[in-house]
């Protein structure tokens, strides 16, 4: 059981965790709202300038076009002029058509920018929306919290154990967790695609190399795809959408198939009984559970093969994890300084679900791990 003290401090500082959190957002938002400002005026002068050069192109042209009929004239007729005629002529068309020639690839690369700043300028709407939208869900939840505090604080004495107050934090966490995620998908993630943009337009402005411009290019592309790939990974392990959307079997089919096809680590996924949505808090900690199995399976079972098997019944919920690794020792790894390969926080999160969790395991024999939580009907 957790008393009074502590659970209105950790209620006070996980308030606190979501008020620097909504600072932290409206921060965001407002780096948003100016770039996108600036953004918009650079768009509004940039637009003029390809008005502008687009009339001075046609306008060339013509001029351009006047100026090769005057040398095919003066070319055809050589008899009624000059030598130095000619050559006049000949230097005007010459003249004109480089000039031409130039204005026509910086039209192409203002074109090319103006096309990238409309992008950029939608996408920064798009963030700044979404932040001032969560900024105002987080004021509500801020109110909620902060108005509920002491009505929560007298009723403690009244309750016997902390699993629906501690469920409570997990949510406040996760809900955290898909902040970050949503802050990394609309901050860097935009960023690197700014680069992109950013870097083609530089670019294209290097007239002393130009043989090396499409190949720096294409690496720059690629470098930055890369990084979003990454980034899309972040996202995921913070927080799987699937698991939103979806529920907790599709989600972890999904952890599975990344495994296998990242880490070449063969893991069998195998779902009984009827599939079904369960709590959110539920499923979230669950497939944290699995996630964490998992991720010890890749990094110190050495196992060739693993499973993970999923048994929906009516008034409970049976998972079982298994490898044929090289094992531990449970006792040894329990003590040690290691956290028992976060078996601790496992353990925790199955307690707080009112749940039981047996490790089966010895060196040399590999290790189960099963996992039963009852259901509400």
């Amino acid at each position: 059981m957790v008393d009074a003290c502590a659970l209105d401090r950790i209620i006070k500082e996980t308030i606190q965790a979501i008020e620097k959190s909504k600072f932290q957002i409206y921060d965001i938002a407002e780096n948003s709202r100016s770039e996108f400002e600036r953004v918009s005026n650079e768009l509004a002068a940039l637009k003029e300038e390809v008005k502008n050069i687009i009339i001075t192109v046609d306008e060339l042209e013509k001029k351009e076009k006047k100026a090769r009929i005057r040398l095919m004239e003066v070319s055809k007729d050589f008899h009624r002029y000059t030598e130095k005629d000619i050559k006049e002529a000949y230097d005007k068309a010459y003249n004109l058509q480089t000039r031409l020639i130039t204005l026509q690839e910086k039209e192409k690369l203002l074109r090319f920018r103006r096309n990238q700043l409309e992008i950029s300028l939608q996408r920064l709407q798009s963030t700044s929306q979404r932040a001032e939208k969560l900024v105002s869900q987080v004021g509500v939840v801020l109110n909620f919290l902060s108005g509920n505090l002491h009505d929560l604080s007298s009723k403690i004495g009244e309750l016997q154990q902390t699993q629906q107050m501690a469920l409570s934090i997990i949510k406040a966490q996760e809900e955290e967790r898909k902040r970050v995620a949503r802050e990394i998908h609309d901050g860097p993630a935009q960023s690197m695609a700014n680069v992109v943009m950013r870097t083609d337009f530089c670019l294209k402005l290097l007239d002393l190399e130009p043989s090396r411009i499409g190949e720096e290019l294409q690496a720059l592309q690629k470098l930055v795809r890369d990084s979003l790939q990454d980034i899309r990974k972040i996202i995921f392990d913070l927080r799987p959408m699937v698991l939103d959307d979806l529920g907790l079997a599709p989600a972890v089919k999904r952890y599975v198939t990344e495994m296998k096809e990242q880490y070449n680590l063969p893991v069998e996924f195998l779902s009984f009984g009827t599939e079904r949505r369960l709590d959110n808090s539920i499923e979230v900690s669950l497939f944290r559970i699995i996630q964490e199995a998992l991720s010890n399976i890749r990094k110190h079972a050495r196992a060739r093969q693993a499973l993970v098997k999923m048994e929906f019944l009516t008034k409970k919920i049976n998972i079982q994890i298994k490898d044929n690794g090289q094992g531990f020792d449970l006792k040894i790894i329990n003590n040690s300084e290691r956290k028992g390969y976060g078996l601790i926080s496992m353990r925790e999160r199955v307690q707080l679900l009112a749940g039981e969790m047996v490790i089966s395991t010895a060196p040399g024999q590999g290790t189960s791990i099963s996992i039963s939580v009852p259901l509400t009907t």
